[in-house]
Formats: C-alpha cells, structure tokens, sequence
C-alpha cells in the first residue's frame, strides 16, 4: 500500500526508519510483521528509503512496533533529543509534561527533570523536534533545544529572558513592601494596638499582589486545568483567590463601614511566602549544580597556536587536531593531547580529584583544562571541542544528573493522583464546616489552607536534587557515575568483586626471573621476545623491556592470540607456545623438570609464564613476572571492610599468584584461573549473596561489569571498560571504591530523608488545616518552605570529602 494512501491522520501515524533490510522480501516481512501488532490498521515500508509508516487506531506505541520490526530480523532507527522546559513548580508539572511527549507519536521514552529543568526524550528519527515543542507547549509550558537557547542567549531581544532572576528578586521585593502593611496590624494586635488598615487600603494593596505578582499562578493553573489536571499552581490560585474572593463581597457588603471581616493579609502574604520560597529554592538549586558549572569554568576560551612558526592567540573553537599549542606556565592547557617539547606538572584536581601536580614530559598524555605548573610546554593536540576528556566528563555528569532514579518513578505515579486528592479534601473541608457550624467565613479559610499547604513542589525536588548533588560531588572527587541508576543501585552493593592486574596491581609486570631447562637464558628470552614483539600485553612488555638492550634477530610468524591461554607462533620453522599451565597440559607437555620452582615462585606471588616447543612436546624454560600491589590498596579494601562489604579478587592468574595478592591485601575471597569469558559467570554466581560490584580496567573485564549489578571502570583502563560501567574512576585509586559506595549511600539517604520532609508536611499539614487549626499564612510559609527545607538538606551533601 502507498503511504500517501494510509487512512488515518498524522496523530494515528508513526514514521521511522528501518534498518537492516536488502530486498523487497525484507519490506515484505517487516510489513507483515507490523500489521500482526494488535491496533495497526495499514502498514507501508519503503525498502529505497528505508522508511516505514504505520497507521494505527491510536492505541499503538512505538515500543511495540519496534519490538515487531526486531522480531522480524531488523531495527528501527531512534535519536535521543534534549529539551529546555521552562514554567515546572512541582512534580505534577513533570507528570503532565511527561504524559504530553508520550503522546507524541513516535516518542519511545521521555523523562523530565524538575531540578534541572530539562526533558530527556528518546524518539524515531522520523520525529521532528518541533512536534516534541508543541506538546510540551500544549500542556502550558515553553520549551526549546537547548542549542536554540543557547543561540537565543546572543540575541539582544533575550535580554529579558536572561534577566529572570533579577526579575524574581524584583517581585519577591514589590510582594514584601505590599504586604507588609498588611500584616503589621495583625502583630500591633499582639501589644493591644489598633493599626487596621481601611478596607479600601486593604484592598488597594493586596490587588497587585494577586493579580500582578501572583498572575504566575493563574497562568499555569489555566494551562493544567485545559489539559484536564492539577498542579501546584492551580492550588496556590485557587486558595488565595478563595480568600481574596471572600474579602471583596465581605467589603462590598459591609459598606463604608467595613466592620465585615477581611482576609486580604492572608491571600497576599501566602503569595509573598511562595515567591520567598521559589526565590531561596532556586539559589539552592543552583548550588546544586555547582559542580558542573566549576568543570565548564575549565574550558578555556582561546589558546596560543604555533602555524608556520608564528604563535597566534586563536579561539578555542579554531583549533585543529594536529596544531601545536603553546602553555605558559599557571595557564590552564586548553586541548587534550601530547607532550611534544618542554617538562612541568600538571593540577588535575578537578577533573581527576588528584590532589597533588602530576608529573610531565615528551611524550605524556595532558588533559584540558588541567593546570600547568612550572614549565613551559608545547602540546601537539589529539581531541578538540565535544571529543575531549572534560567534555566528555561534563556530559556523563549532565546525563546522570538529568536521568531518573528509579525510586522518582514512585514519587511521579503519586503526585499524579496528589493534587486530584487534595482538591477533594478541599471541597469536602468547605461543605463540611459550612454545614455543620454555618460559618462559611471560617470554612472557606479552612478550605484556602487546604489548598495552600498541599503544595507538592517538594516531592518533584526532592529526588533529583538530591542527585545532582551526590553526582556532583563525586565529579570533583574524581568519581563519574553514568546514570542515577548505578548512584541508586550503589547504596546496596554488599559484595565488590576485584579484577587483579591494573586494578589491584600497578598493572606494570617486571620480568623477575628466567630460568631455562637447558640454561641458556638469553636463547629463552630471545624466544619469548620474538614471539611477543608487537604486542601491547603488561606481560610482553615486561619481556621486551628486559631484552631491550639486546634485542633478538629472529621474528616469529603466524603468531595466534589464544583468550586466556597465551600466545602461539612459528620461529625458525619450529611451533612456540608461550602461555599459562593450562595450555602447555592442554598441548601435552610435561613441566615437571621445573614444576617445583614454579610452585614455589607462585607461591610466593609471581606470575609464571611457560615456554615450550610444540611440535617436541618438550619444555624450554619459564618466566616469572612480579606486579607491585598499588600504594593504598591494602587501606582500600579495609575501608571496604569498614563498610561491611564482602571483597572477592576475581582473577585469571594462578592460585599462587592470585592468592599472594589477595593475602597481602586482605583481600577475604579469590577466584583463580578464570579466563575472560567466564568472569561473567563468576560475578552471577557471587549475586545470589546480594547486590555486586565489579572493578575492573581491561577489555576482557566489560562482560563481567556489564554483568554485576554496578560496574566500577579504573579510569586508566580502556574505553571498553568505561562504557560498560556505570561508575569510572578517574584516577587509578582503589580507594575510590569504597568513595564511590559512600557517596552512593549518603546520597540515597538523602533521597529517603527528603521524601520523608516532603511527605510530612502534607500528612501533617492537610489533617490540620482540614480540621481548622491551620490558619492560612501559618500554611503558606509551612508550604514554601518545604522545598526550601528539601534543597537546603539536600545541599549538606556539598560538604562530603572522601573518607580517610
């Protein structure tokens, strides 16, 4: 069927991209495959385009077309897009946004942070942003990408737009000295002074409060009230109207005598303590994000390039990969790259949390935005823009910080039927005391507080915050955690798994001793030498170091790559198998001429290599190797300890060795000659104890992080290791394990505590004010300063330093 002819209108039509497909065959089955899903009505691929429409009764997802076009053999495209959401004041203001993008078709997931203030969605790549724009707009907020803002930032229209925390200080400023006078009386009172104001003044002075300052609330409660649900606002204008409302008829009908009582006071100050409470909650949220802004302050705007032997003053933006980059000593080093003339130190401290300068010379990789110290350095550059290492780090911080923990999830199902709830209680509270005491003055004021105290502004703050902060903090110390998940996860972790080589170990083998069965060593070097030349393996390197100074003639060939085992090649027309004890028993050869120097070499800590001459099935000789346990190791894991974690070394060298380690360390379990494939399997078998962690920095180590319920990645490792964790370590410091899990339960507790704050203020509150023993002002300053009490618990979490 065409597309063209597809019978439903656009908002029952999902678009995407199909990938995968070869022939008209595959359009055929995808398109068969579509049209099974329960709700389709008509599907259409396009094999030129790769495109696919599918027209539905409105009830289909994307999810569940993509799970139709993966059953058939093939995937759909998607694309993740970040949105700016301006006018949130509570978590319901995050469910209806939410509930607004899923609707959209083609979205596939949407998340939205009140905190941040930022809507994460993954869509089809058929998806236009604009549609994702006027959603969000639909349901009464603004919305942009983040880019367009950004743009927007350098238009002297957005003047106003840049001004808006001016602004709130201007109306939070009108809000108090229009106020005022109306709650002087009410403390004259106290001291028996009569200091009531004329109803006509009362009058004159609450009606901008409500209508200029307070036009916010009407506003956003308009926009929930059109999309059919409730939020802070709508409470806020509701109340305060209701007590407003009261006076005026009370003023009208009182005549000029104005003996009628008036609650324009409380109306106006339950304003004035609302934009109080916006105004410090958002100078407490921008504390929460310090940490990022601290790592963007890094970037340097412009560097010092050497072209044609001419230094220029560049912007950052024109630097090239390849140019060379002059760094004056105390100026920060504004690319990622390589030492290619002069020495120094560096101060990585805030992008590693290394306290002290770091060492430089030819040759060394440097970091932008670290700090050079003495020297003057030229640095030949290797990552420009979004590819460098701070980059990266400001966005795995931004990404985690913007993505949801998975307790949130619970909050934003209640806040979805809170305000319903409240706006119930409201009702019933007038109608109850008005019928059964006919003091409808007094019932409405119940009512109106209510209303006012319910706000659910906290519960949205009180998770994400919470998050920024810990993965903030973390940041500086030079812990990066990917997602709140893993920060989450984290806090239950009870057993740590350990990797030994560069994880526990310096990761820097030296070749300690040779030992030949017919005591020619050299002749046994240069085999191993030959066999290993190439090779990036801490071992090999260890062997080419130690024959550097004689270096062998011959070059093996056809040299294999055995996982776990070792290495295979062809020297001097003869098969070498250089490797593990299992692969020489494997092969058939006998050890026993040095099975009992090897048993005594491992057991004293060494790592012993074997080589052999296949075709012979005979023994040449072996190596021992000794890797050095990483200063603080031992300290890392009694901090472990400290926090009643369970450490296990899982490892694929010998018993011996393995053990040796592991004693020295204090290590309490070893699991030895696992090969790389069943690490995995290891890190399953120790989660039936509980929650695990992994640590590990090598390739053959992603599978079992991937494995374990957190991922702990050493930051010198590789690029495999880091994505595969949810927490990397800048530094290779195994101390910041036991960082990583402390900071991961602080925080978590800081999440329960917030929610608790949150939650008790309304169940406190609203049975009180139900009950007519919560007047409204009382309400509306315990109401503002919830999510005051909520950030500033939250922000205590900036005082956290790694445990000595």
């Amino acid at each position: 069927m065409n597309a063209d002819a597809l019978p439903l209108s656009p908002a029952n039509t999902l678009r995407f991209s199909v990938s995968g497909m070869t022939c008209a065959s595959c359009a055929g089955r995808v398109e068969r495959g579509l049209r099974a899903v329960p709700g389709v009505r008509e599907a259409s691929v396009n094999l030129a385009t790769e495109t696919a429409e599918v027209a539905t009764d409105g009830t289909v997802t994307l999810d569940a077309v993509a799970q139709a076009v993966r059953g058939s053999g093939y995937d759909i495209a998607t694309r993740e897009v970040d949105l700016s959401v301006t006018g949130m004041t509570c978590a319901s203001c995050v469910a209806r946004i939410e509930k607004a993008l899923r609707n959209v078709p083609g979205v596939l997931e949407a998340s939205v942070n009140l905190a941040t203030e930022r809507a994460h969605v993954r869509v089809g790549d058929r998806v236009e942003d604009a549609a994702l724009i006027a959603a969000v707009r639909g349901a009464g907020y603004e919305a942009q990408i983040p880019a367009e803002q950004a743009a927007a930032a350098l238009d002297p229209h957005a003047a106003h737009a840049r001004d808006g925390g001016h602004r709130e200080s201007r109306h939070l400023l009108w809000a108090v000295l229009l106020s005022t006078p109306l709650v002087l009386p009410m403390l004259g009172l106290m001291f028996g002074k009569h200091w009531m104001l004329p109803g006509w003044l009362q009058f004159a002075l609450a009606t901008p409060v409500q209508f200029w300052l307070g036009a916010r609330f009407y506003k956003a409660g308009w926009g929930a009230l059109k999309a059919r649900t409730g939020n802070m606002d709508l409470l806020v204008a509701l109340g305060t109207s209701a007590g407003y409302g009261l006076s005026v008829y009370h003023l009208l009908a009182g005549g000029h005598h104005g003996v009628a009582p008036l609650y324009f006071e409380a109306s106006a100050v339950v304003i004035t303590l609302i934009l109080l409470g916006k105004w410090l909650e958002a100078r407490a949220k921008r504390q929460t994000t310090a940490a990022i802004r601290a790592l963007q302050a890094l970037r340097p705007a412009t560097a010092r390039v050497r072209r044609n032997g001419i230094e220029n003053e560049l912007p950052i933006a024109q630097v090239r990969v390849g140019d060379v980059v002059v760094v004056l000593p105390g100026e920060r080093i504004p690319v990622d790259g390589r030492i290619a003339n002069g020495r120094t130190h560096a101060d990585e401290s805030l992008i590693t949390g290394e306290s002290l300068p770091v060492a430089k010379g030819e040759g060394d990789r440097v970091t932008g935005g670290a700090v050079n110290g003495e020297g003057r350095i030229e640095v030949e550059t290797l990552a420009i823009g979004t590819e460098t290492a701070l980059s990266r780090i400001i966005r795995l911080v931004e990404d985690a910080q913007a993505k949801k923990a998975p307790i949130q999830r619970v909050v934003d199902r209640v806040s979805a039927v809170f305000v319903p709830v409240v706006l119930v209680i409201a009702l019933i509270t007038v109608i109850g005391w008005g019928l059964t005491t006919g003091d409808w003055n007094q019932a409405v004021l119940n009512a109106v507080a209510v209303l006012v105290i319910a706000c659910p502004c906290a519960l949205g703050l009180a998770t994400p915050t919470a998050i920024m902060a810990g993965t903030g903090v973390a940041a500086r110390a030079g812990i990066l955690i990917k997602d709140a998940e893993a920060l989450e996860v984290a806090h239950r972790v009870s057993v740590v798994a350990f990797d030994k080589t560069g994880t526990l170990t310096e990761g820097r083998p030296t070749l300690a001793e040779a030992i030949a069965v017919d005591g020619d060593t050299a002749a046994l070097l240069e085999q191993a030498a030959a066999l290993q030349r190439g090779s990036e393996h801490p071992l090999a390197k260890a062997v080419l170091q130690a024959v550097a100074n004689d270096a062998p003639v011959a070059t093996a060939s056809d040299i294999q790559a055995i996982a776990g085992r070792g290495l295979r090649g062809v020297l001097d027309g003869r098969e070498i198998l250089l490797g593990s004890r299992r692969m020489m028993l494997d092969a058939g050869i006998d050890l026993s001429p040095l099975a009992a120097r090897a048993e005594a070499l491992e057991a004293n800590g060494h790592t012993v290599s074997w080589l052999a001459d296949a075709a012979n099935r005979t023994l040449n000789g072996l190596l021992a190797f000794r890797d050095q346990p990483r200063a603080g190791a031992s300290d890392a894991i009694a901090q472990l300890h400290r926090l009643g974690v369970h450490t296990v070394m899982i490892s694929g060298d010998n018993a011996g060795a393995a053990g040796a380690v592991a004693a020295a360390l204090g290590i309490d379990e070893v699991h030895a000659n696992v090969l790389p494939g069943d690490k995995a399997d290891a890190i399953a078998r120790l989660r039936t104890r509980g929650a695990v962690a992994m640590v590990g920095d090598g390739i053959n180590d992603a599978p079992a992080l991937a494995a374990a319920d957190v991922g702990i990645a050493m930051g010198s490792g590789t690029d495999v290791a880091m994505h595969a964790a949810g927490i990397t370590l800048m530094r290779p410091d195994p101390a910041l394990v036991a960082a990583a899990l402390d900071v991961s339960r602080r925080t978590t507790r800081k999440i329960h505590q917030n929610l608790f704050w949150a939650f008790i203020y309304n169940i406190v509150g609203i049975p009180l004010a139900a009950f007519g023993l919560l007047d409204p002002v009382i309400a509306g300053a315990a109401m503002a300063f919830s999510s005051v009490s909520v950030v500033s618990n939250t922000l205590l979490l900036r005082r956290w330093r790694i445990p000595a």
